[in-house]
């Protein structure tokens, strides 16, 4: 009998170290790390790829529903990276990109979208041995994962987090106005 391996779901606020928490922990324990809001990314680049909004930025929702069927996620090691494969395409950087980050909350508010990658978590996670990091992971995706970590820092520290983030992307920013 095969023994299944453990699931670690890791939530909490933005900008408070989650996904480098969980990235370092998948390392050091030789599990997959699973970015749950790669995912929602991954979708929302689909639909901005394939004019699936409004002149005025609004969803258009029923063709993003029937869409679903032909959206294909997985991730992939790749040079030490994991990676987010859109129908079988490496789309990491493009999901980073502003243009995917203004309308990636648009697309998450769509029930069908949610069920949709929360069936595709659940499934990438059947057998254990993940670490997935995002938010609902430990109260929606996975509520009896043998771990569940809340991730806390207060407000200064996570708008230094995505200060120090966005300078790296080489987006200007202001760390007043980030932490405002």
């Amino acid at each position: 009998m095969i023994k299944k391996q453990i699931t670690i779901a890791i939530d909490g606020y933005s900008s408070c170290g989650k996904s480098t928490l969980a990235k370092d922990l998948a390392k050091k324990l030789s599990f997959i790390f699973i970015d749950s809001g790669a995912m929602y990314r991954g979708v929302a680049l689909y639909c901005l790829q394939n004019n699936l909004f409004a002149a005025d930025g609004t969803p258009k929702h029923v063709e993003i529903i029937q869409a679903l069927k032909n959206i294909t996620l997985s991730f992939q090691l790749i040079n030490d990276n994991n990676c987010l494969l859109l129908n079988g395409k490496n789309v990491e950087e493009l999901i980073r990109g502003t243009e995917v980050a203004a309308v990636v909350s648009k697309v998450a508010t769509i029930k069908e979208v949610r069920v949709k990658l929360v069936m595709e978590q659940q499934k990438m996670g059947a057998n254990g041995g993940i670490v997935m990091e995002g938010r609902d992971i430990g109260s929606v995706v996975f509520p009896n994962a043998e771990f569940k970590l809340f991730i806390t820092a207060s407000q200064e520290i996570r708008a230094q987090r995505r200060f120090l983030e966005l300078k790296s992307k080489g987006i200007e920013a202001k760390i007043n106005e980030i932490s405002s």
